[in-house]
């Protein structure tokens, strides 16, 4: 099972511009987390430019368990001569969770089929490198509880090693810690060791943490 990917981060668009033989390409890179998520972002741009002849896109999604949600759209232009090649890039590019639009406006001049394949390659390749990562990984969540006296060390002591994903405070402090798969006996160990053999953690379930 895959346990990290890199994805773009979250609330950004990156975008490129370029022009061959008076053909106009604009290319839309976003994350989405879902294909509702890439639906709505390739009917965002069709809106914000709905005079283009061409709104080609491709998308990559990861699944736990299972290989990626694979889509594609050549949106009228000939089969296979936008969608497949924009999708082919997203595959190596290491990026998942990840959509790419490109808006073609018709400058008058066929490119053919080949110069097609290496526009919408080309609109793609230049586009991913502007794009920022981060890595999500699969993490192991634990809890450890302090009284208010002690928690604001603690606190400081596993945030220094980042481990520290959420804090809630009531009667007592309650820190939420997530660590790499195998990796309980390291942390009761450095927990024994910064507050005495006092807190001890406890299981909280996995989930997916980003860094």
């Amino acid at each position: 099972m895959q346990t990290s990917y890199a994805l773009p981060a979250a609330g950004r668009t990156w975008t490129h511009r370029w022009e061959v033989k008076r053909s106009k390409f604009l290319t839309f890179a976003r994350r989405v987390m879902s294909e509702e998520a890439a639906r709505d972002f390739i009917a965002e741009v069709r809106r914000e430019y709905p005079d283009a002849r061409h709104h080609c896109s491709a998308y990559l999604l990861h699944v736990d368990g299972a290989n990626p949600v694979e889509r594609s759209s050549d949106d009228g232009e000939p089969s296979g001569t936008a969608g497949t090649p924009m999708l082919d890039m997203l595959r190596g590019s290491g990026l998942i969770d990840v959509a790419v639009v490109v808006v073609r406006y018709f400058g008058g001049v066929k490119l053919g089929a080949g110069g097609l394949v290496h526009a919408y390659s080309h609109s793609v390749e230049q586009v991913l490198p502007l794009v920022d990562r981060v890595t999500r990984s699969r993490r192991e969540l634990y809890t450890v509880t302090a009284p208010h006296s002690e928690a604001g060390r603690l606190e400081a002591e596993l945030r220094a090693r980042d481990l520290v994903v959420d804090v809630a405070y009531g009667a007592e402090v309650t820190m939420t810690l997530a660590v790499a798969p195998g990796g309980r006996t390291e942390l009761a160990s450095t927990l024994a060791s910064l507050t005495a053999g006092v807190a001890e953690p406890a299981e909280a379930g996995t989930a997916w943490v980003e860094s």
